[in-house]
This record gives C-alpha cells, structure tokens and sequence, in this order.
C-alpha cells in the first residue's frame, strides 16, 4: 500500500478541513496534507444522485475515517439545495457552468464549517481529479477563503502522480469507486 499514516508528530499542526466527495479521492490527498496538518474530512455533497449512490460514497467515507482514525464531520444531505443552485444549468457541458455552481455550494459550505469549528485552512480534494478543472477550483476557494476571512490551500492533487495513487490505494482498501461525478447531469458523461 502506498499510504503510511503510522508517522506521530508532536508538534502542535493547524487545523485544515477537508472537503471530500468521495474515499477515493480523499485516500491520498488526506494522507499528504496529514504531513503538514491536523486534518479532519468534511464529506458534504448534496449533488449526489440517486440517494443510494450518495449512501453508498458516505459508507465509504465512515469505513476511510474508521480503518485510519481521521475524523469525520458528515454535512446534511439536501439535493434539493443543489437543484435550486443549477436552475438553468442542466444542459451545460461538464467543466462548464454547472460544475462552478456545484464547486461553490461545496466550497463554501466547507469554509462555512471550518469557521465555525475554529479550523484555520479549507481544502477538496476535488482537484485530485483529471476531470476537474484545478485552476477554477482554486480561483473559486480562494475567493471563499477571502470573502469569509479563512485560509484556502491551494491545490492541484493530481500532480505527482496524485490521481494514480489514490487509485492504487483505494484499489488496496477495497474501496468502491464510482463511474461518474455524482450529480444526475454528470451520470452519462
């Protein structure tokens, strides 16, 4: 396996609050940014469709937090929000506009959260994936990160092979690993 959590550094880490759509994607952007911060996932995804699909990624997310000790905090499942937020966005590509609206609710839900429970940086692991845009992301977070005063880590976790080795590590846990985005418009993409 590729990841080593057993690493104890006694030095007091700032807290970062990690956005995560997924156990795959959170496998080895967690296990990086662990090196620097005290990390907890933050697992909010209210574009998840069907309800069973995001059931499915959140069980995965708990066994993730469960097998490795990371904290977890669960946001509410709201899909509704989410369908009000792309009103007039359905038929857009994916990467298009869509997509922006859909990194923002999580963005800033993830800020929103790391505030109130006094962490001092946000992050996604979003940026992990080939099939996101990580220059818009980050624009997007930094952006949050200002208008709410909290610090946004930038990121492009595909990088160094970021993407390759959190497929392999997923693959080592047995993880389930879903074949679209999550949201309804991105299941036949």
């Amino acid at each position: 396996m590729l990841i080593n959590h057993t690493q104890k550094n006694t030095i007091k880490k700032e807290k970062l609050l990690l956005h995560t759509c997924c156990a795959v994607c959170a496998s080895y952007p967690y296990f990086f940014l662990s090196n620097n911060f005290d990390t907890t996932l933050f697992f909010y995804n209210p574009n998840i469709y069907p309800k069973e699909e995001y059931f499915r990624r959140l069980e995965e997310v708990k066994r993730l937090s469960n097998n490795f000790n990371i904290k977890l905090i669960i946001g509410k499942y709201d899909p509704s929000y989410f369908d009000h937020k792309v009103i007039g966005l359905e038929k857009e590509p994916e990467r298009g506009k869509r997509c922006v609206a859909c990194f923002k609710i999580r963005l800033e839900k993830t800020a929103k959260v790391a505030i109130s429970k006094n962490f001092q940086y946000f992050a996604t692991t979003l940026t992990l994936s080939p099939h996101k845009d990580s220059s818009a992301i980050n624009k997007i977070g930094k952006e949050i990160g200002e208008l709410y005063k909290i610090n946004y880590f930038e990121s492009n976790f595909k990088k160094n092979d970021g993407f390759k080795k959190s497929n392999e590590a997923s693959k080592d846990l047995g993880f389930y690993r879903q074949k679209y985005c999550g949201c309804k418009y991105s299941m036949n993409t």
